[in-house]
């Protein structure tokens, strides 16, 4: 299995540093390739600009249309290309970083803004009267899977379904859903780390076992059943759920996630 590590923490130090140093070691001890894009360490630029697309930039930057034609054109920043690329070669994506302000820090969702192309994420496919492009379970990177392995401030009765913050898969959904399942990667169920500021060393040693064990189960771990959107579960081109599939007494996010 070939694996791509997306670290982002600012701190190699962090709990999420140690995280990535024991994905590293699991994973390659059980005879798996290994890659890391360590943002921080690359000093990654976090935003989208016309220096991302050279040549094929226009005046005004419209930033679909110039992602597209750049990639498909070969002239895409180079260190975006080489984003790309990894993404191509990996069976499966770990994603770690902590959760800041109910979402991934900028520096990612800025990896994720420059790598995520037009082209290369989004607008392949057929869109007629019975499909509507390649997306949400199909797509360039179909095949895929990842895991999102997360560091969480609060305790996990906050992020409970009754927690004043809401519950952690539906402030995870943006992200497995609309940025993971959309061009084809399947989300594995998180691996989520509550009340990470008050982890001590005496608390490490298990929950580093733990992260071990999620580590090498992820061949056999399903991923979460999100619908798939040309099969039959929307109606198109509304892609409104059909009517009664929806499971008794779920709403919102969870309308998407079959039983």
């Amino acid at each position: 299995m070939k694996a791509l590590i997306v670290h982002a923490h600012p701190e190699p130090k962090s709990l999420n540093g140690a995280l990535t140093e024991v994905a590293v070691a699991t994973l390659a001890g059980e005879g798996h390739e290994v890659q890391v894009s360590d943002l921080y360490g690359m000093n990654w630029k976090a935003v989208v600009d016309a220096d991302d697309y050279g040549p094929d930039a226009s005046d005004p930057l419209r930033v679909v249309l110039d992602s597209g034609r750049a990639f498909e054109a070969g002239t895409l920043a180079p260190e975006v290309r080489a984003e790309q690329e990894k993404l191509l070669w990996a069976d499966v994506i770990v994603f770690q970083f902590p959760l800041w302000w109910y979402s991934m820090p900028a520096i990612l969702k800025g990896w994720v803004d420059r790598v995520f192309t037009y082209r290369f994420a989004y607008g392949v496919g057929e869109h007629s009267d019975t499909r509507y492009g390649e997306r949400y379970g199909e797509g360039t990177l179909a095949g895929k899977r990842a895991l999102l392995s997360v560091t969480v401030g609060g305790p996990e009765a906050h992020y409970a379904a009754r927690g004043i913050n809401g519950p952690i898969e539906d402030l995870l959904f943006p992200i497995q859903h609309g940025i993971l399942f959309y061009p084809g990667i399947e989300s594995l169920p998180p691996f989520v780390v509550y009340g990470a500021d008050k982890i001590t060393e005496a608390d490490y040693p298990d929950l580093a076992a733990a992260w071990q064990r999620r580590l090498r189960a992820l061949a056999s771990t399903a991923p979460i059943p999100f619908r798939r959107q040309n099969f039959g579960d929307y109606e198109i081109p509304s892609l409104q759920l059909e009517p009664g599939l929806e499971p008794a007494g779920r709403t919102g996010f969870g309308l998407h996630v079959r039983d």
